[in-house]
Formats: C-alpha cells, sequence, structure tokens
C-alpha cells in the first residue's frame, strides 16, 4: 500500500485509459486549439484542469452522495450542463454555415471568435453532474478508508490524473495547431470539419440530457 493506496499501478493503468476516452473536454480543448492556436488552446485546457480539479475535491467532500440523494439537484444541474453543450455545438455549426457561405460568395473570412475558452472549458467541466459520480466511484475503490490521511491519498490520485490530462491535453492543442495549418486555406473543408464537431456537442449535450443516477 502506497500513502493509503491499495493498488496505485491499477490506477494508474485506468487513470490513463480513461483520460483516453473522448469527451467534450478533450474536444472542445482540440476544436481551440485549431481554431486558435497554442495559447488559447491552453488557456482551454487550463479551464479544464481546473474544474477537474474543483470535482475531484467534490467528489471527496461527499457532494456526489448529495447528489446520488436530491434527484432534483442533480437534474438541474444536468440539463444545465446538457444545454450548456448544446449551445456550444449550435454556436459552432452557425459559425461554420457563415464561414462556408462567405467562402462561396469569395467574402473575407468570419472574424475569429474573442470568446473566453478558459471560461467556457471550466463551465463544461463544472456542468457535468456524471464526473462527479464518476471521479469518487472510482477514487474510492483505491483509497484505504483505514488510512488516517485519506487527503493525502486523494491528492495522489488527483495528481496522477491531472498528469495523464496535461499530456493528452497538450498533444490535442498541437494537434489542432497542425490541422488548422493544414486546412487554413480550404475554408469549406474547414466549416465541414466545425460543423462536424458542432454536431458531436450536441450529441454530448442529448446523451448528458438522458443520463441518470443509476
Amino acid at each position: 500500500m502506497f500513502f493509503g493506496i491499495t493498488n496505485i499501478w491499477a490506477y494508474t493503468v485506468g487513470a490513463f485509459l480513461i483520460i483516453l476516452l473522448p469527451g467534450p473536454n478533450s474536444l472542445f480543448v482540440l476544436s481551440v486549439g485549431a481554431r486558435r492556436g497554442v495559447r488559447a488552446g491552453y488557456r482551454a485546457a487550463g479551464g479544464v484542469f481546473i474544474g477537474d480539479t474543483v470535482l475531484m475535491a467534490m467528489s471527496a467532500a461527499g457532494v456526489a452522495s448529495l447528489l446520488r440523494s436530491t434527484p432534483l439537484l442533480f437534474s438541474v444541474v444536468k440539463y444545465a450542463g446538457a444545454g450548456y453543450l448544446a449551445w456550444i455545438g449550435l454556436s459552432m455549426i452557425r459559425a461554420a454555415w457563415r464561414s462556408r457561405r462567405d467562402a462561396a460568395d469569395g467574402a473575407a473570412p468570419v472574424p475569429e471568435d474573442l470568446s473566453d475558452p478558459f471560461r467556457k472549458a471550466l463551465t463544461v467541466s463544472l456542468l457535468n453532474p456524471k464526473a462527479i459520480l464518476f471521479f469518487v466511484s472510482f477514487f474510492v475503490q483505491f483509497v484505504d478508508p483505514a488510512y488516517g490521511a485519506p487527503v493525502l491519498s486523494f491528492l495522489i490520485l488527483g495528481a496522477i490524473c491531472q498528469l495523464f490530462s496535461l499530456l493528452y491535453l497538450s498533444t490535442l492543442i498541437f494537434t489542432g495547431v497542425h490541422l488548422a495549418n493544414q486546412f487554413r486555406r480550404r475554408r469549406r473543408l474547414s466549416a465541414g470539419l466545425t460543423s462536424g464537431v458542432g454536431a458531436v456537442f450536441l450529441g454530448f449535450g442529448a446523451k448528458l440530457a438522458t443520463t441518470s443516477l443509476g
């Protein structure tokens, strides 16, 4: 046992595989990197890091139990998150349609999105009650309840998860920048990809809206 962690290697492998699963956070960071570059991509990644850290702390503090015992609260957070994801998806689709139309008309490119990617990524992370439930259900499997300093155990588990997240999101940011450089002069293709990402966000929103506590 390592600082109250019952099987740190099993947790490490599991955390690595879970981080690799596609979700709204990672897709948002990828899209920001592709549309606005490395600096904005890391601002979005910062929002994800802070959001995940808050969710981990809330899970350790027992907020997940509150969500489980209060279906109304769970539903409020769930539908707020679903609506926000859908709003992001629709915004991306509208921007892609404008870009496609302007490309067909020979007009100037659509002005760059100047909204704060950090705030958007943070909101996407926090408005996800299933993530809170996931963190607590995953973490507790590896923390010895008899250990005298469980906070230290949670800090180590969280640090491992965030390290993998940093490496993965960094890869996505530079991948997005590479794709943007490849398609910068192909506005119709870029608009098509943006529409596809927007549609995926609508799918994330619909999936979140239909999830349950079970």
